[in-house]
């Protein structure tokens, strides 16, 4: 019974990556695909399409064919002129370092004038009613979120503003640490 169960699931999960996987796009697949809009830019464009880059000028053709569809799509005004921005995302799974802790009661430790140490957090000393307390970590932490559902996050990691059809700006933007 298990076996069939492993079987079964795991042919489900095979499936699953190979649509996941097909429906990815590289530069080359893209350059594969569409051999007429690669054709109709200049050799310098060929080249840096090739190796995923841009440059001011370059049409929304041959961003597409070097960074592929964007996430999202802004329309704006800018210097008189209506402006198209797109909007590369990148997807991570935030980390969670923190905990909770009792200095004097259990785990954890406190030092200094109210703040404490334990569990990879940092936390506050409190007194109240004669007694000592000590807060560890994060305050919203929810184990049965955080075990059962990393939390992820997206953020922009590159930029790309056209005006009239042509590369008026682009930027590669860097990831906050957390």
């Amino acid at each position: 019974m298990k076996r069939q169960f492993f079987t079964k699931a795991l042919t489900f999960g095979l499936s699953a990556a190979t649509l996941i996987l097909a429906g990815c796009s590289t530069t080359e697949s893209r350059i594969s695909e569409h051999p007429d809009i690669y054709q109709s830019l200049s050799p310098r464009d060929q080249a840096l399409v090739s190796h995923g880059q841009i440059r001011p000028g370059m049409s929304q053709n041959a961003v597409w064919l070097a960074w592929g569809s964007p996430e999202q799509k802004v329309a704006g005004y800018m210097r008189g002129h209506s402006t198209e921005t797109w909007i590369y995302l990148q997807t991570t799974t935030a980390p969670y370092y923190g905990g909770y802790g009792y200095g004097g009661y259990g785990p954890g430790f406190g030092y200094g004038p109210g703040f404490g140490y334990g569990f990879g957090g940092v936390g506050v000393i409190r007194t109240h009613r004669h007694g000592r307390f000590a807060f560890f970590g994060d305050p919203f932490y929810d184990p049965f979120f955080y075990s059962a559902i990393p939390p992820t996050v997206s953020y922009p990691y590159k930029t790309v503003t056209f005006e009239n059809g042509r590369v008026m700006s682009f930027q590669y933007l860097m990831r906050n640490a957390y």
